[in-house]
Order: C-alpha cells, then sequence, then structure tokens
C-alpha cells in the first residue's frame, strides 16, 4: 500500500491541470485514457513579460507577425535556445484525459510532433477505432535535444471505466471547456458571468 493517497501523490508529483510530457522524468512513463477524439488544435508561441516570466499564447490559426502583437501586448516574444532569433511558431493540440496516476482529469497539451505523430498513425490502425475506449503509455528517454518520446497504447486497465466516467462527469458538470485555452482562460474553470 502506498504512504500517500493518490491526490497527495499528484500535489508532490506537480499534479495541477496538465499532464506535459516534458515533465516526465527521463526513463519513466505516464499512462493514461483519453476522454475526446477531437483534439483542441492550434499554435502556440511562447513570450515574456515585462518581469520575465514566460506565457504561452494561443491562436486558432497559424498567426501573422501584427496578430502576434496585437494579442502579446507588453509581452515580448522569447528567444530561441541559441539566442539568434525568436522561438519558433508551433503547431499543438490539446486534447482531455484521465492520467491514472494523479487519479484527475488533466489536459494533454503536445507541441512535440513526434507524439502528435504517433498518436495519428494508431488512430489510423483499424484495431484502434475507438481511440477513447484504450489507455496509452507515454514514455520518456533522454534529456534536452537528445529526448525521444515513445506512445504505447494498451488495453483498458481493469476497472478503471467508473473512476474515468465519474472524473470526466465531475470535469464537465463544473464547466470544462478545452477552448478557452485560445483565449489564455482555465479550461476547468468557467468565466464568471
Amino acid at each position: 500500500m502506498a504512504l500517500l493517497s493518490k491526490s497527495a501523490q499528484a500535489a508532490v508529483s506537480g499534479g495541477g491541470a496538465y499532464l506535459s510530457p516534458s515533465k516526465i522524468a527521463a526513463g519513466s512513463s505516464v499512462r493514461f485514457a483519453l476522454l475526446s477524439d477531437e483534439p483542441l488544435e492550434f499554435y502556440e508561441v511562447w513570450a515574456e513579460g515585462p518581469d520575465g516570466k514566460s506565457k504561452p499564447f494561443r491562436f486558432a490559426s497559424e498567426p501573422s507577425p501584427d496578430d502576434m502583437t496585437i494579442a502579446f501586448g507588453d509581452f515580448t516574444r522569447r528567444m530561441n535556445r541559441e539566442g539568434t532569433g525568436p522561438e519558433p511558431i508551433k503547431f499543438a493540440l490539446a486534447l482531455p484525459v484521465y492520467n491514472f496516476e494523479a487519479a484527475q482529469v488533466q489536459i494533454l497539451q503536445l507541441s512535440q510532433k513526434s507524439i502528435i505523430r504517433e498518436l495519428d498513425n494508431i488512430s489510423q490502425m483499424p484495431d484502434y477505432d475507438d481511440l477513447t475506449a484504450i489507455d496509452f503509455i507515454l514514455g520518456k528517454e533522454g534529456a534536452g535535444l537528445n529526448t525521444e518520446y515513445k506512445v504505447t497504447p494498451v488495453p483498458r486497465k481493469k476497472g478503471a471505466d467508473k473512476d474515468i466516467a465519474a472524473a470526466w462527469e465531475d470535469s464537465r458538470a463544473a464547466g470544462f471547456d478545452i477552448s478557452r485555452l485560445l483565449e489564455g482562460a482555465d479550461p476547468f474553470k468557467p468565466e464568471a458571468a
């Protein structure tokens, strides 16, 4: 039996509302279930505010320089690793998932092309016609520019359907709306009227 409860484990491991592939420790993996097979597709650009803190800006279509200038306000587009120019605009997906380790609904946001391609390839296999009926294991090896990810489809964890359905229903009843990402808002919290 684990010392910590599932909620305590999630709090200590970073938990939060996002399942971020970059935050997975090298040599480890995370198991999740897709709650929708219709991802939110967008373009993302990171910018830094006057206080030096970074923030993502998301656009429904590839933004023009003018689009970014208007959206950024006081923010400045973040530089690439080499410091030779701005970070590229990245295509990204976001999907609601059930993270088994955290035992909660989270958002899986992907800008890593290798992961996006693997999920797309799996989605086109006849054996996996319903991506919401199986689980996935996302593994990570290496670090920095030498990071490699692997996505493996696996059968649904025994007895998990009830927990997954309850967590997803609770999130939707609380007003979950993934499209709020495009407004820079929290998908888990409806805007106050």
